[in-house]
C-alpha cells in the first residue's frame, strides 16, 4: 500500500512531463508515417523507373532491329562494283546517312575497302567478322553494323549510339531522367542530361534512383541506364520536419512552464493546507462558537465549539438551511424572523440573545454577534456569526433576582404581618369599648323600662358583631404572630349558612346553591379562619361575576377518602385561563386592578395550617372552582344539617 502510494506520488509530480511525452510520442508517430510515405514514394518511383526503362529498351531494341534490316537488304541492293559516288547517290544510303546512320563502308573478301561514304578517313582497321548485330567500335564511341555482300566482302554501317539515343528517347522521358547508354564495363556510350556531364557522377546520382537494362541481341554488351533528374529529398529535410522540431521545442517550452506552474501550486497548496490547519486548530481551541452561512443561510463553516454547542456533528449541520434542528420548537416563528432580519444586514453589531435548544433538549441562552463575510475580491458571499453561551450567566441573574424577589417578599410578609398585628391591635380597644359601650346602653334601656324591642334588638345585633369582630381581630392576630389555629369541630353546613348570612347583601342578583349531603361528617378546624377563607372565595367568584346577567354560585361538600371533607366553591364567570393555585396564592398576585394579592395567599396559609389543601380548576358550571379539603374531626358522629339547601336571593 506504502509502495502504491509512493508510485502514485511519482507520477503524480512528474505529471508535467505527460503533455511533452504525448508532443514526442505524436512527432515519432508522424515521423514514422512520414517514413514509410518516403518508402512508398521511393518505391512507386523505382517502379516507374522500370517501366519507363523497359519501355525505352524496347523502343530502341525496335530501332535498331529495324536499322539493321535495312543494312541487310542495302547489302544485298548493292552491285557488285561500287564506288563512292554509286554509294553516295543510293537512295537508301541517303536516307540512312539523313536518319542515324555515320558512314556506309564496303569491304571485298579481304577487308580492303571498296566504297566509302561521307568522304572522310576511314577507321583504321575494319571491323573483324562478327555475329549479326550492332557491335561496338574501339573507343565505344561508335557502334556498326556488319552484312556479307552476295559479292562477297561485306557492307558496315556506323552510327553514333549518341545519335540513336537522340532519336529514340522521347521527350518526357528525357524532363524525368537521365539515360545513359553503357557498355559492359559500365562505360558511358552515349548520354542525356548535362548536369551529369558537367558534375560528377557521385554527386550527381546522389539521392537519386537509376535502374540498368541490357539491350542485348539488339545491341551487343550494352546496358541503358535510366536515372531520376530530380534527387529524392527524405522527409527529415522537408518543412514539416521543421513544423514537428518548432513543435517539440514548444512542448517543451510548455511542459517546462507547466513544471514551474505546477511547482507554484504545490507550494501555494502546501501554504494553504498549512494555514487551513493553524485556522482549525486556533478555532478549535476556542470556547466561542463559530458558524458560517452563505447568503441562503446555509451553513458552510462549523467549528468545533459549536458542534459542541448545539450537540450536532459538523457533518449533519453543514448545507442546511433553515429552521435548524437547535432552534425551539415554541419559538420557530421568532427564530426565522430574526434569520430573515440578519440575512437582509440588519443584525445588531452590539449582538443579539438567542434561546437554542441543545440535542438533548436543554433550553440554551446564547449571544450571537453576526458579521459580514467576503472574499478576496470584496463581494460578500456570506454571514459569519460568533456564539457565546450564556446560559450559566443568565441563570446566575435569575438566581439572583429570585433570591432578590423573595427578600423582597419576605420582608412585605413579615411587614403586612407587622401591620396585621398593630393593626389587630389598635382595634381589639375600639371594639372592646363598642361592646361595652353597648352593653351598657342595653341595660340603661332595660333599666329604664323604655323597651322598644327593635332598638333593643338591634343594641343586641350590634353586640353581637361586636363581639363576632373582636374575635376576628382576636385569630387573625393570633395567625399573623405564628400562633396555632384554635381548632374545634365544626359543621361544614353551619360554616357556609353563616358566610351566606354575612354576604347575603352582596348577593342579590346571583343564584346561590349550596349542596351538602346528608351525614356529612364535622370536620376539625378554626370556625372563624374558615369562615374568613369562604367569604373570600365567595367574594372573588362575585367580582368576576359582577354585572353578569344569570350569574351562578354553588358551594358543596363531601367527604373524600377516610380523613378529608372537600368544600368545592363554583361560578358561571370567565375562568381562570389556565392559571394555577400556586399562580393564584403567590403573594401579592392579583387579577384584579384593585386588589393587593394577599387574600388567596392568606387563605392557602390557613388551611395548610389546618393540614389541608387547595386547589383550583375549572367548574361544571363553566367558570372556576377553588376548592379546599379539612381533616375530619375525630371520633365524631354527622352534622347535623339538611342535604341540600337552595337560597334564591334575587
Amino acid at each position: 500500500m506504502a509502495v502504491s502510494r509512493r508510485l502514485f506520488q511519482s507520477l503524480k509530480r512528474a505529471s508535467w512531463a505527460l503533455p511533452l511525452m504525448l508532443a514526442i510520442a505524436f512527432a515519432a508517430s508522424v515521423g514514422v508515417w512520414l517514413r514509410l510515405s518516403d518508402m512508398r514514394d521511393l518505391e512507386e518511383e523505382r517502379l516507374t523507373l522500370i517501366a519507363d526503362s523497359l519501355s525505352l529498351e524496347a523502343r530502341i531494341s525496335d530501332w535498331l532491329n529495324a536499322e539493321h534490316a535495312a543494312v541487310d537488304r542495302l547489302a544485298q541492293q548493292l552491285p557488285g562494283n561500287v564506288d563512292d559516288n554509286m554509294l553516295l547517290n543510293h537512295r537508301a544510303v541517303a536516307e540512312g546517312l539523313r536518319r542515324l546512320w555515320v558512314s556506309v563502308t564496303v569491304l571485298d573478301g579481304n577487308n580492303r575497302v571498296i566504297a566509302h561514304v561521307p568522304q572522310q578517313a576511314p577507321q583504321a582497321m575494319a571491323p573483324s567478322r562478327e555475329r549479326s548485330g550492332v557491335s561496338l567500335d574501339e573507343g565505344g564511341l561508335t557502334a556498326h553494323w556488319s552484312s556479307p555482300r552476295p559479292q562477297g566482302g561485306r557492307l558496315v554501317v556506323r552510327f553514333a549510339p549518341s545519335v540513336l539515343l537522340r532519336q529514340t528517347l522521347p521527350w518526357w522521358l528525357s524532363q524525368k531522367y537521365d539515360v545513359r547508354l553503357v557498355d559492359g564495363l559500365g562505360q558511358r556510350l552515349a548520354q542525356t542530361g548535362d548536369a551529369l556531364a558537367q558534375t560528377g557522377d557521385a554527386l550527381s546520382l546522389a539521392g537519386t534512383q537509376s535502374y540498368r537494362v541490357s539491350v542485348d541481341p539488339a545491341m551487343r554488351e550494352t546496358w541503358l541506364e535510366l536515372n531520376t533528374r530530380v534527387p529524392h529529398r527524405p522527409w527529415w529535410y522537408t518543412l514539416a520536419a521543421g513544423l514537428m522540431g518548432v513543435f517539440l521545442l514548444l512542448s517543451a517550452l510548455a511542459s517546462g512552464m507547466l513544471r514551474r506552474q505546477m511547482r507554484e501550486v504545490r507550494r501555494a497548496e502546501g501554504e494553504a493546507r498549512t494555514e487551513a490547519a493553524w485556522r482549525r486548530a486556533v478555532e478549535d481551541s476556542l470556547t466561542v462558537g463559530l458558524r458560517g452561512r452563505d447568503l441562503d443561510g446555509r451553513l458552510t463553516h462549523l467549528n468545533r465549539a459549536f458542534c459542541d454547542l448545539v450537540g450536532y456533528s459538523a457533518e449533519e449541520l453543514l448545507g442546511s438551511l433553515p429552521p435548524m434542528p437547535y432552534w425551539l420548537p415554541d419559538e420557530m416563528e421568532d427564530s426565522l424572523r430574526r434569520h430573515q432580519r440578519n440575512m437582509a444586514g440588519g443584525a445588531p453589531r452590539e449582538g443579539y440573545e438567542a434561546r437554542w435548544m441543545h440535542r438533548e433538549g436543554h433550553v440554551l441562552d446564547v449571544m450571537i454577534f453576526e458579521a459580514p463575510l467576503v472574499d478576496a475580491n470584496g463581494v460578500q458571499i456570506g454571514w459569519m456569526g460568533s456564539i457565546v453561551d450564556i446560559s450559566a450567566r443568565k441563570q446566575t441573574e435569575e438566581r439572583d433576582r429570585r433570591r432578590t424577589d423573595a427578600l423582597a417578599h419576605q420582608a412585605r410578609l413579615s411587614t403586612l404581618g407587622e401591620v396585621a398585628s398593630a393593626l389587630a391591635h389598635q382595634l381589639n380597644q375600639p371594639l372592646a369599648a363598642i361592646a361595652g359601650y353597648n352593653a351598657g346602653a342595653l341595660r340603661s334601656l332595660e333599666r329604664a323600662g323604655q323597651a322598644d324591642e327593635i332598638v333593643l334588638e338591634a343594641l343586641r345585633r350590634l353586640g353581637e358583631q361586636a363581639q363576632e369582630a373582636g374575635r376576628i381581630v382576636q385569630r387573625i392576630r393570633a395567625f399573623v404572630t405564628r400562633r396555632a389555629p384554635q381548632p374545634e369541630r365544626c359543621a361544614v353546613p353551619e360554616l357556609a349558612a353563616r358566610v351566606l348570612a354575612l354576604l347575603k347583601r352582596d348577593l342579590r342578583g346571583v343564584l346561590v346553591e349550596v349542596a351538602m349531603p346528608s351525614g356529612l361528617p364535622d370536620v376539625q378546624a378554626d370556625a372563624v379562619l374558615i369562615e374568613q377563607v369562604l367569604i373570600n372565595l365567595v367574594r372573588n367568584a362575585l367580582d368576576e361575576l359582577h354585572g353578569k346577567p344569570g350569574s351562578q354560585v354553588r358551594i358543596a361538600a363531601q367527604r373524600v377518602g377516610e380523613r378529608f371533607v372537600r368544600v368545592d366553591v363554583d361560578d358561571n364567570g370567565p375562568g381562570l385561563q389556565g392559571r394555577g393555585i400556586d399562580q393564584l396564592t403567590t403573594a401579592f398576585y392579583s387579577t384584579k386592578s384593585e386588589g393587593m394579592g394577599m387574600g388567596l395567599a392568606i387563605c392557602r396559609s390557613v388551611i395548610e395550617a389546618h393540614h389541608g389543601g387547595m386547589e383550583a380548576g375549572a367548574s361544571v358550571l363553566g367558570g372556576a372552582r377553588i376548592s379546599f379539603t379539612l381533616p375530619l374531626c375525630p371520633g365524631q358522629g354527622a352534622c347535623d344539617g339538611s342535604e341540600t339547601i337552595k337560597e334564591g336571593a334575587r
